[in-house]
């Protein structure tokens, strides 16, 4: 009987020509366009400066800001009003004010005060952007000091910081986003469609055909979930393979344990579409019930933020969350080449609510005889 139903509910799916086409092309489109819109990477702010000092050393320190590729001079203004206005206009993000005698008071007093002042509406752009261009004053100093006191350039300090980044050396956002995309694309087709699945069927009527038939509750569910099982690999393989094309990307971990995570991940996004495609009455409402809690699960999940950075009641919550577990997961395997055993409680949470929600799924079908 399984078989039956597996064959209808495949033709039903290939049947429907945007479907296929959908769940081959999202993965190519998703991870070629998200990756650049979700870049946390600061760059191109826009710099005002106000030299009040005109000297050769406020011209090598502007050379130095702008030679950093982080920053442009968005202008050059006479005074301090004149450029607050333009950075309340939105044309410059940050200030640099020199002040008069800068390079005569660094060569005799070996002291130069600069003034930094930042638009942080974007406190991203604001506050990164603000540390950016203090350490590249500070670097410019050091440069300036050497150059001046020869025997100091060679001298060890006394304290010498070697940051080591692990995992991640290039410290390349992309690297932290891509892995939480391939899991978003599996949550919005796994779960969208097995969403619309029951609740199509009900308004259409075909659903009380099932329902006068000898299938068993438990055996018509598992039918539902196999087709958007083999779709979820079909979008796994391809949001890898476009990792790989795209961005040169590939897990250092194995990519069987990848496959193994998502199976689990699949079944258990899948069967909770088809919870709420029991309750509802029509499509409409099973579509937004269904994109309230997709848009809880990715805030939740720790896909933009660290999950550690929610307050601890919002932690909790998020702890019922299965994309929390997959995204960690897959991070864990692309970033560090984690193991199995590295992750086993990741995976036994994800099996738990695999087996809640599907039995959910089981139960809430009303089959009427």
């Amino acid at each position: 009987m399984l078989r039956y139903l597996l064959e209808k509910e495949f033709k039903q799916f290939l049947r429907n020509s945007f479907l296929p086409k959908m769940v081959i092309a999202l993965p190519f489109v998703a991870l070629a366009v998200f990756p650049l819109i979700a870049n946390m990477d600061v760059k191109n702010i826009s710099l005002a400066v106000v030299d009040n000092d005109l000297s050769q050393i406020s011209r090598q320190m502007q050379e130095k800001i702008v030679s950093s590729g982080n920053f442009h001079i968005s202008g050059y203004f006479d005074n301090t009003e004149a450029a607050m206005k333009s950075i309340e206009r939105g044309s410059s993000d940050i200030l640099l004010e020199i002040p008069q005698k800068f390079q005569q008071s660094l060569l005799r007093e070996n002291l130069g005060n600069v003034m930094i002042s930042a638009n942080t509406v974007n406190v991203m752009k604001g506050g990164l952007g603000s540390a950016y261009l203090t350490n590249i004053i500070a670097d410019f100093n050091g440069d300036l000091i050497a150059k001046q006191l020869p025997e100091t350039a060679n001298a060890k300090p006394a304290i010498e910081v070697r940051p080591l980044f692990r995992f991640n050396p290039n410290l390349n956002y992309r690297a932290f986003m891509i892995p939480a995309l391939v899991a978003m694309m599996l949550i919005l087709i796994c779960g969208f469609l097995p969403t619309l699945n029951i609740v199509s069927e009900k308004e259409k009527g075909t659903i009380e055909q099932m329902n006068v038939t000898p299938v068993s509750k438990h055996t018509l569910i598992i039918s539902k979930l196999i087709p958007y099982w083999v779709a979820g690999f079909v979008v796994t393989t391809l949001g890898m393979l476009s990792a790989f094309l795209f961005y040169g990307m590939l897990p250092r971990g194995s990519i069987l344990l990848i496959y193994l995570f998502a199976m689990v991940f699949i079944l258990c996004i899948s069967g909770f579409g088809l919870i709420v495609s029991n309750h509802a009455n029509n499509i409409q409402q099973a579509i937004f019930i269904m994109f309230f809690f997709v848009v809880t699960m990715i805030y939740l999940s720790g896909l933009f933020t660290p999950f550690r950075n929610m307050p601890e009641w919002m932690q909790l919550i998020g702890n019922a969350s299965p994309l929390k577990y997959f995204i960690q997961s897959l991070r864990m395997i692309y970033l560090k080449g984690a193991t199995f055993m590295d992750m086993q409680r990741l995976f036994y949470s994800l099996c738990a609510l695999t087996l809640f929600f599907n039995s959910w799924a089981i139960l809430s079908y009303r089959k009427k005889s």
